[in-house]
């Protein structure tokens, strides 16, 4: 697995804005709240952005999985471009108070939030049930990116999009694992964001069970 320089990173995390907004949908210029917790980052509105014009501006009917909430902004992203179903998965208690929060301020009622670990929320999921699986860890926390990449592979559909942020470049031969492939990638600061879809090998297999 790729390995960062951890000065990049922490660097990166001092320099946390302490709001975000959403960029597109009916909820386009909401500004959120950045919370002061420990490995914290939001995903740059830069970024979001890219993401979303890579994946179309409508994601009407997509069911999606945020599994490291954090700030909800990638989540309530996908739920303002209208996402039917949005699962956001934190395991801080205060920032699943602060989620819950925004979904009743938003009236979100495609959004559902769960306290828990994103990995074993994706692992709960039944097999390709999912159109987007969004994950975006603590860069600190390493050794959930291997894991989580497999879960999310298994709960994708056939055709859908696993949105990996990371510390470092993954590419396909570290995705092979996992079962992943890379389709879109971009490197802004100290973040890399990769756009991944299931591998001929993935897709093989859910065409056998």
């Amino acid at each position: 697995m790729p390995r960062p320089a951890a000065s990049s990173a922490s660097r990166r995390m001092a320099a946390a804005p302490r709001e975000v907004r959403i960029i597109g949908g009916q909820w386009r210029r909401t500004r959120l709240p950045v919370a002061d917790r420990p490995g914290l980052r939001p995903t740059p509105d830069r970024v979001r952005e890219t993401l979303f014009n890579w994946l179309g501006q409508d994601l009407s009917g997509w069911r999606v999985v945020d599994a490291f909430a954090g700030t909800g902004a990638l989540g309530l992203e996908a739920a303002s471009r209208g996402a039917a179903e949005v699962l956001m998965v934190e395991q801080d208690a205060a920032l699943i108070h602060a989620l819950r929060g925004l979904k009743d301020r938003l009236e979100a009622a495609a959004v559902r939030v769960q306290r828990g670990d994103g990995v074993a929320a994706l692992n709960a999921l039944p097999p390709a049930s999912v159109d987007l699986v969004l994950i975006d860890p603590p860069f600190d926390a390493l050794a959930l990116f291997g894991p989580a990449l497999a879960a999310a592979a298994r709960a994708a559909r056939a055709d859908g999009f696993v949105y990996l942020e990371a510390p470092a470049a993954w590419d396909d031969a570290a995705l092979a694992e996992a079962g992943l492939t890379v389709h879109r990638h971009l490197k802004a600061g100290a973040v890399h964001a990769h756009l991944l879809t299931l591998s001929a090998s993935s897709r093989q297999l859910q065409d056998d069970e």
